[in-house]
């Protein structure tokens, strides 16, 4: 792989559009089960929030050193309140479309001994008003920036994908989305998509051999006029597939911790590295290497350009 672009990296303009959310973490020891219910009582010692979601592919691409805006939807409330703290503290431009009467996307996790016991979602899709709002937010924003990601956690923020993927386009900007669902004609004009293993089944059914995944992909990527398709594989590595053919690579040999906000950080690093300049191919290596980082730490984290390097 070719040196780390720093250089290049720090002039990069990243716009992060999709589903924001609020992470939030409660630690603690278990030491007994309840006399009410067959469950475990967690003795709660300490409470973390976190970015998730679009803000954590936001922070991701800070911690490598681009420029970074995050426009999406949250509500009133005090969870909002931490999510614009948080975004503050790492850096993020945010431009965040708020409703009096939305409540802002939050996943409570209860952890016992770093074991994940209980997970708590709180979550409602946005109205017509704020998603005109988001449209209005993003237009002006497209000039400024030199590529456009779009996290899509089918919370509602992208439900007019298409919209956005063709402003972007009228603007000269790549696209990269991180899909949701089976109906990829959604994300027809992207750039690049990235679809999980599990999503990418979704897509186009299962595979039994790499040559009937490549006939597939292929057919995929011309349906949707996609100039790539990334899939990332897990324990299999990440496969992309372009004009060109077939490139993969195998996944690094870490071991694995918490795969939570793992896609982030790939998207956030293909996205920072092709504003750069660099290529596909080696787009993908320093994602897979990022990826691998990743799922070495607890939660959803970020890697930053000096642990890459």
């Amino acid at each position: 792989m070719s040196p780390f672009p720093l250089q290049a990296v720090a002039a990069t303009r990243v716009l992060v559009v999709g589903d924001i959310m609020l992470d939030r973490y409660w630690f603690g020891e278990v030491e007994r089960i309840s006399p009410e219910a067959p469950v475990p009582v967690v003795h709660v010692a300490r409470r973390e929030d976190r970015l998730g979601g679009a803000a954590n592919v936001a922070r991701n691409a800070v911690a490598l050193g681009a420029h970074v805006t995050l426009v999406g939807v949250v509500g009133q409330d005090e969870a909002a309140g931490h999510l614009r703290r948080l975004l503050v503290e790492a850096g993020v431009q945010a431009q965040l479309i708020d409703g009096p009467d939305h409540p802002t996307t939050l996943k409570m996790r209860v952890l016992g001994r770093q074991q994940q016991l209980l997970r708590i979602d709180f979550e409602e899709r946005p109205g017509a008003a704020l998603i005109d709002a988001l449209h209005e937010a993003v237009e002006p924003l497209l000039a400024q920036h030199d590529v456009v990601v779009l996290s899509d956690y089918a919370k509602g923020a992208l439900v007019h994908v298409e919209k956005l993927i063709q402003m972007a386009r009228d603007n000269g900007l790549p696209v990269l989305v991180d899909p949701k669902g089976s109906n990829y004609r959604r994300y027809r004009g992207a750039t690049l998509v990235t679809p999980n293993r599990s999503e990418m089944q979704q897509a186009v059914g299962h595979w039994n051999t790499e040559q009937e995944l490549a006939e597939r992909a292929q057919r995929l990527r011309d349906e949707l006029e996609l100039e790539a398709l990334l899939v990332t594989r897990s324990e299999q590595g990440m496969t992309l597939f372009t004009a060109a053919g077939r490139s993969h690579v195998d996944a690094q040999a870490h071991e694995v911790f918490d795969v939570s906000g793992a896609g982030d950080t790939v998207l956030a690093t293909l996205a920072v590295m092709r504003a750069a300049g660099v290529d596909w191919s080696e787009a993908m290596r320093w994602a897979n290497r990022a990826g691998g980082i990743v799922v070495g730490k607890l939660g959803t984290s970020v890697v930053t350009a000096g642990e890459l390097t």
